[in-house]
């Protein structure tokens, strides 16, 4: 059965009770890493340089303690096999929804289930709607 490294629940302990939950339960059926919950903004701002968010500190839910975002990714990590990412979003997605627990999804920015209509993939990015 899957489970956790230290690094992927140090992440994940940075981050809201209710994404806790999600990937608690996404962890037993789903092997996956925790690449970052809470960022500081040393980190947002190197993130929107590198490319990897379009927002600066302090706009990015991940910028709150705790976290309202976190980035998560298949494992083992192969940044390539995007379907690979697809697939995993739709069970976290799932799986959320069935703990009633509303996301969005950085390859679904506007929920529309449309997966051609977006300016900026961000295929590890899983954020609360508040």
């Amino acid at each position: 059965m899957p489970k956790f490294g230290f690094r992927s629940r140090s992440h994940l302990e940075t981050c809201s009770h209710r994404l806790q939950r999600v990937f608690e339960r996404v962890i037993v059926d789903f092997d996956c890493s925790v690449l970052c919950g809470t960022r500081n903004e040393a980190d947002q701002n190197a993130a929107f340089e590198e490319g990897r968010s379009n927002l600066l500190f302090p706009n990015s839910k991940h910028n709150s303690s705790p976290s309202s975002a976190v980035d998560v990714a298949p494992w083992p990590i192969d940044w390539s096999d995007i379907p690979r990412f697809r697939y995993f979003a739709g069970f976290v997605m799932g799986i959320a929804s069935s703990m009633g627990v509303e996301l969005r999804w950085g390859g679904d920015w506007d929920r529309d289930t449309d997966l051609r209509d977006q300016n900026f993939n961000d295929l590890v990015h899983f954020e609360l709607v508040e």
